[in-house]
């Protein structure tokens, strides 16, 4: 019987007697975020595009066509607000949406030709983006933060996973 994985200890680097919110993970994570996507939103304006808008042409690009249902999975939204965004990309005539042969309830959602062209573009503003953020860092430097970022990410997929079964 295959072993279940278990969940290692908690790190003791924070305590509420000490709790600085300018110092949390959180924080300067969600800080950083936010620097990223207003930075590749001043290089994608060009194209009339906001965050939004570019995520998920960004998410069909790398990932191909998929039901709407997975794609407001993958980008955290629901129905109505995918629905929205989903209708103003189409009016743009960025994406495309069908319903399923084999299942009517189920919305498949491509890039259309010009998405696809204008999503082309995303891979080169992001590295542009993303450089600019890691200016002065060595490679590795680079690489461990991508590791220890690895990491917490493997730690909280292991707590759901946890959370899951218990």
């Amino acid at each position: 019987m295959p072993e279940t994985p278990q969940r290692p200890p908690p790190a003791t680097f924070y305590s509420a007697e000490s709790y600085v919110p300018g110092e949390s993970l959180g924080w300067l994570i969600k800080r950083v975020q936010q620097s990223i996507v207003q930075q590749a939103d001043k290089r994608l304006a060009g194209h009339g595009l906001t965050h939004a808008q570019w995520l998920p042409l960004f998410r069909l690009f790398f990932g191909g066509p998929c039901p709407a249902a997975q794609l407001a999975g993958d980008m955290g939204l629901d129905a109505g607000a995918l629905t929205r965004l989903l209708d103003r990309l189409e009016a743009k005539q960025l994406i495309q949406r069908e319903r399923s042969s084999s299942d009517r309830r189920v919305v498949m959602v491509d890039l259309s030709p010009a998405g696809r062209e204008l999503a082309q573009g995303l891979p080169a503003v992001l590295s542009e983006v993303f450089n600019l953020h890691l200016a002065g860092f060595t490679e590795a430097e680079w690489q461990t933060l991508m590791s220890l970022l690895r990491r917490m990410l493997a730690n909280g997929e292991l707590l759901r996973s946890c959370e899951t079964k218990g």
